[in-house]
């Protein structure tokens, strides 16, 4: 939309940028009241996200991501079959079995980077990433895809707030909206758990797909 609206590229990344990380805070707080998301759990995840985003946002600058966009409905498309016919794990909320941090630094940077350089699909990445690689359910697998969406948000937005690519009132009329929705959304992921979070993820992956394959395969403008 802020393309339509004629908006320079950039801006358009970094206004988006701003707009997200209220969503990303206001729904990884929510997790982490909820003790859903627990922070010391995930240092090496979030460093690496952190160091991921800031060099991905950097290289937005100057890397053309169109190889990246024509793969994107294909890898969006994957997480969705995966959901959709590989089930969910059945461990239970309070589960405290150890999340163990050898490959959290390589998850970060490598989602964190992504997230730099350009976003859709993030969190289903993030999500289904952390149920393959982690013995942890659905709804806290939502919970460090919010917390991490938030790290790697913060961090891309500091490089576009630094180089000037934000809209301040367009970026923050837009924030206010999404936190409403993020903090609704996150409220009621947790209430309804893996049954309500399954169809709707599936849902929102296979919409996003078309979204995606519809503007880098067949849009001709």
């Amino acid at each position: 939309a802020l393309l339509t609206a004629g908006l320079p590229p950039h801006l358009v990344l970094g206004t988006n940028k701003l707009s997200s990380t209220f969503g990303s805070a206001t729904a990884s707080f929510t997790f982490y009241r909820r003790k859903l998301f627990h922070p010391r759990q995930w240092l090496h995840a979030i460093a690496g996200t952190l160091v991921g985003a800031l060099t991905g946002a950097v290289v937005a600058h100057y890397l053309p991501a169109e190889w990246l966009n024509k793969m994107l409905p294909v890898i969006v498309f994957a997480c969705g079959l995966y959901l959709l016919f590989g089930g969910t794990p059945k461990a239970p909320l309070d589960s405290d079995a150890p999340i163990k941090k050898k490959w959290q630094s390589t998850q970060g940077f490598g989602l964190g980077f992504y997230d730099g350089v350009a976003g859709p699909g993030t969190g289903a990445f993030w999500t289904v990433s952390t149920m393959l690689m982690y013995p942890i359910d659905l709804v806290k697998a939502s919970g460090v895809a919010r917390s991490m969406n938030f790290v790697s948000n913060i961090a891309a937005l500091s490089v576009f707030v630094f180089s000037g690519q934000v809209d301040w009132i367009i970026g923050l009329s837009m924030g206010l909206s999404v936190m409403v929705g993020a903090f609704f959304g996150a409220r009621t992921a947790i209430s309804g758990g893996a049954k309500f979070i399954r169809p709707v993820f599936i849902t929102v992956v296979l919409g996003l797909t078309v979204r995606l394959a519809w503007q880098h395969w067949f849009s001709v403008a």
